[in-house]
């Protein structure tokens, strides 16, 4: 069995001292079913879905399900509306969608608003 690398800073240089795993460069203590069940959230944590359920990509072309105001806008953003070339951003909290809309400029849209196109 290999020794895992570290979950907080990915150093290759972990250690095993009983039941614990140690890094010796951020002195990090973890066990090696804690490890894996760090790497199994990270991977469900990074999948962002639209509104139905779907699974986004960057790229994909989504459609605004809900008629919103957008603060400073003449008008507000129209249910049925084409988004084109999201980007999504895991780090970006409940707005995780980076995108330009034609007369809006650049916006952060949430994901529970939209639905793959």
């Amino acid at each position: 069995m290999s020794i895992p690398s570290c979950p907080e800073c990915s150093s290759d240089y972990t250690y095993e001292l009983d039941a614990l795993i140690i890094c010796p460069e951020c002195a990090h203590e973890f066990t090696a079913d804690s490890a894996n069940n760090d790497a199994e959230t990270d991977t469900q944590r990074d999948v962002i879905v639209d509104a139905v359920g779907n699974p986004l990509q960057d790229g994909d072309t989504v459609t605004i399900t809900t008629t919103m105001k957008v603060k400073g806008a003449q008008q507000p953003l129209k249910a049925g509306m084409k988004v084109r070339n999201i980007r999504l951003n895991p780090d970006g909290g409940e707005h995780n969608i980076d995108c330009k809309i034609d007369g809006f400029g650049a916006m952060k849209l949430k994901s529970s608003i939209v639905k793959k196109a």
